[in-house]
Order: C-alpha cells, then sequence, then structure tokens
C-alpha cells in the first residue's frame, strides 16, 4: 500500500487562538507545519501529511482538524501519491 501526501490550511477562529490551535494541530503530527500570513494579523497553517493511501484515512484526519478547538475553517488543498 502506498501513501498520500494531503496540504491542508487551516484557519483559526481569531488572531488570539492561533497559539492554541498550532499546538493542537502541532500534536496530530504532520510532517510539516508553516505558518502562513493571510490579512490584518491573521495567520492560517498549511500543514503537510503524509497517511497510508487507505480508505478513509484522509476523512478521518480532516474530521481530527476540524475538531481542534477555536478551528474556523479547514480547506484540503492538496492530495498526491508520493513516489
Amino acid at each position: 500500500m502506498g501513501q498520500v501526501i494531503i496540504v491542508f490550511r487551516i484557519l483559526p477562529e481569531s488572531p488570539e487562538n492561533f497559539s492554541e490551535v498550532r499546538e493542537a494541530v502541532q500534536a496530530l503530527g504532520p510532517e510539516r507545519l508553516e505558518e502562513e500570513p493571510i490579512a490584518f494579523g491573521l495567520k492560517a497553517l498549511k500543514v503537510i501529511f503524509l497517511i497510508p493511501d487507505a480508505g478513509g484515512e484522509q476523512d478521518n484526519l480532516e474530521n481530527k482538524l476540524k475538531s481542534v478547538p477555536n478551528v474556523s475553517t479547514v480547506e484540503t488543498l492538496t492530495v498526491t501519491r508520493s513516489l
């Protein structure tokens, strides 16, 4: 079974919640986590995960990200198979 690389953009509810959201997402074990400035002090997290290419894994991960406290939106940017 192969693996899939998934890139998400996560927006916190407010700039005050950014560090809390970052810590909670970091605890989920992403391969990479970057801050992306949006506007007026608001930042998003661009997060890269490497997961097994199995049915339902992407949905499970997305649901975990959405359940993080103070997360406004979770957007899937890219899904690709790793080599």
